[in-house]
């Protein structure tokens, strides 16, 4: 079941960002928003989820996608998350919850320079939400709460997980209010290697369920972006931000550019 927050989806956009979940993948959609940005491919709404959520705040706030790297700079997984006894997760996400309390401008989503779309997953209720409104901070971080490995997020008396276990390409949240969508996927599925243990065998179970919710969702969009050269980061490597902007951009450039010598547009 989807729960729509306010009246947002009467409006009228004409360019639309779809951001996916990826974790620490989600540098990528930064370099992608710089090399659309170079193109003059400019957001006038932003729908995200997870990492993209988190990518997606920033932009909105009034920063170029280059410079959001700076926030990041010197800090490691450790300094935004607090590990804790596992009894709802191993990890509580307080710290990151003040991260993005100290560095953006606006602390209201309905502050923000660009509307931004945060979709979580409520997991009092099983449906999933799709914030408008409110404070900034416990929005993004429930829309990135991976279960189990971080405990949920509280929000007025009802808890939140990732919104990527239902939608981890939120298209579909304003397919209807925009004229043109950029949808931006940073995990897409990938049958890479892996080790024949309990652990990667139900994480790699897990990422392919997380998923496979994509691939209605890349169909409704009017430009696809996949990074398919992200495969090999570790999620708590903070330190390799600006790597993966790179290779996020490179993608991004290359597939503007071939787009435009082949059709002379970006658009289907």
């Amino acid at each position: 079941m989807e729960v729509k927050i306010d009246n947002w989806n009467n409006r009228r956009y004409q360019i639309g960002y779809a951001l996916s979940g990826g974790f620490i993948k989600g540098f990528a959609h930064l370099g992608v928003m710089q090399a659309l940005l170079e193109h003059d491919i400019k957001p006038d709404i932003i729908s995200g989820v997870s990492a993209g959520a988190l990518a997606g705040v920033f932009y909105a706030d009034g920063n170029e996608p280059h410079k959001v790297l700076d926030y990041f700079t010197g800090h490691k997984f450790q300094d935004l998350t607090k590990l804790v006894i596992p009894k709802k997760g191993l990890f509580e996400l307080s710290e990151f919850v003040d991260f993005l309390r100290t560095n953006l401008k606006a602390q209201k989503l309905e502050e923000l320079q660009i509307p931004l779309i945060i979709t979580a997953t409520d997991l009092d209720h099983g449906r999933m939400v799709h914030f408008h409104r409110g404070s900034i901070a416990e929005r993004v971080a429930a829309s990135c709460c991976m279960p189990v490995l971080f405990a949920p997020v509280n929000i007025e008396g009802s808890h939140y997980v990732d919104g990527g276990l239902m939608m981890n390409l939120p298209v579909s949240s304003i397919r209807r209010i925009c004229d043109k969508v950029v949808a931006v996927n940073v995990s897409p599925i990938m049958a890479e290697d892996y080790k024949m243990n309990i652990v990667n065998i139900a994480l790699r179970s897990f990422h392919f369920m997380f998923r496979a919710n994509t691939f209605p969702e890349r169909e409704k969009a009017d430009l696809l972006i996949e990074p398919y050269n992200l495969y090999g980061y570790s999620n708590t490597e903070l330190e390799k931000a600006e790597e993966i902007f790179e290779q996020g951009y490179k993608t991004a450039s290359e597939i503007i550019d071939n787009l435009l010598i082949e059709r002379g547009k970006v658009w289907k």
